[in-house]
């Protein structure tokens, strides 16, 4: 499987993160996280792959983030009203989002990527 990799173009972090792949001659698949957020099938399993704690899903710096008051919301939001959100509007969601063959990746910590993507 060939990586997937959820980015916006104007942040910073996703360029680093999309150098360092390039950098490595890593295959990756980009795609335009605000016009293509990802879909609530990929927003689960990377539940999973960060222990369940679905705040780490937001782009809690994020201006969207903060106009719908989510900080007070997202603790009385169920899983699925979280999902629908995420999968709605791309802007919420944390970035780069990076879904690979078991494993995921959320923001770019160099170490966090390197050992993911030596085990691949």
């Amino acid at each position: 499987m060939k990586l997937k990799v959820y980015e916006y173009k104007n942040c910073s972090t996703c360029r680093n993160a999309l150098k360092y792949l390039e950098s490595k001659k890593i295959e990756f698949e980009k795609k335009a996280i605000r016009e293509t957020p990802p879909t609530k099938a990929e927003l689960k399993k990377m539940l999973g792959y960060l222990d369940g704690d679905s705040k780490r899903l937001f782009n809690t710096s994020g201006g969207d983030y903060k106009e719908l008051g989510l900080k007070d919301k997202l603790a009385k939001m169920s899983l699925d009203e979280q999902f629908e959100l995420l999968s709605q509007n791309g802007n919420l969601v944390k970035r780069p989002f990076v879904l690979g063959e078991g494993f995921g990746l959320i923001g770019f910590k160099e170490e966090e990527w390197k050992t993911a993507l030596s085990k691949k």
